[in-house]
């Protein structure tokens, strides 16, 4: 989970997500609207009857002030809330054996970054006839998948590449709220499939974009142009507009894979 605004677990819920399977919390900055939902999706995970641990990824001065709060309002509950404290830089901040979650530093009015979520590459795919054809024994299976070749009683040997297909490429998601415009941002997200970047606002209020921290739907479209990126997802739009497909045209105008973000919104990559 990316950020935790108010009423995050009533969202969570209509969803119908599943609790239990959340283990992690990327926090991208300390401002209320993306953290004030913490204690009361702690204490609804707590209250369903949950145990067990959840990390929250946040800067130092979230680690004392999250602490406090869980302290007084979530005391003696089933959830260990761990912290995980993170720098405005480039780092990997998670990893394990199928997904690695580095930072981005941003431009924002208070420290804040961005996360690039990478999948690992997988095992290459069994071709099962040509294992048949060839003898191997389903307990070579696993070595075959993870790149060995097959040798035979004879001794004979049958390369990897006959006995195996390519794995599915590994994908890869980037998230970037709360930023103004950064040029080089792009270079640090290069070819993700799959892109978040805020448009807060739109090109004629670019100055006030600047002035307090935010991208235009305009400049978000550059940085997906120009990362690479197969697609786009706009967001985290500023309430003087009250019509969001001004966003979705300003965005296709730079880059044509654009998809309008909104509430409830599910995107396969």
């Amino acid at each position: 989970m990316i950020d935790c605004g108010e009423g995050a677990q009533k969202e969570l819920q209509r969803q119908r997500l599943k609790l239990p399977r959340l283990n992690h919390i990327f926090l991208t900055h300390l401002h209320g609207d993306h953290v004030f939902g913490l204690p009361g999706l702690i204490g609804t995970m707590a209250l369903s009857g949950l145990e067990g641990d959840i990390t929250i990824h946040t800067f130092e001065d979230g680690k004392k002030i999250l602490s406090t709060m869980f302290d007084y309002f979530n005391r003696g509950l089933p959830i260990d809330v761990k912290i995980n404290v993170i720098r405005p830089e480039e780092a990997i901040v998670f990893e394990n054996d199928s997904l690695r979650v580095r930072t981005v530093p941003l431009r924002h009015k208070i420290p804040a970054v961005g996360y690039v979520f990478e999948e690992k590459p997988g095992l290459r795919h069994i071709d099962r006839a040509m294992c048949d054809f060839h003898g191997v024994p389903i307990w070579a299976f696993n070595r075959i998948k993870a790149g060995e070749d097959f040798i035979k009683p004879d001794g004979s040997v049958i390369a990897n590449s006959i006995l195996t297909k390519d794995p599915n490429p590994p994908r890869s998601y980037a998230h970037i709220s709360d930023t103004s415009y950064i040029p080089d941002l792009a270079s640090k997200i290069r070819g993700v499939d799959l892109l978040f970047h805020e448009t807060t606002y739109l090109t004629p209020d670019s100055d006030k974009a600047k002035e307090r921290g935010h991208s235009t739907a305009a400049e978000a479209a550059r940085i997906a142009k120009d990362a690479g990126a197969r697609r786009l997802v706009t967001g985290h739009y500023s309430s003087r507009y009250k019509d969001d497909s001004l966003f979705l045209e300003e965005a296709r105008s730079i880059f044509p894979n654009v998809i309008l973000g909104k509430e409830g919104l599910r995107i396969p990559i």
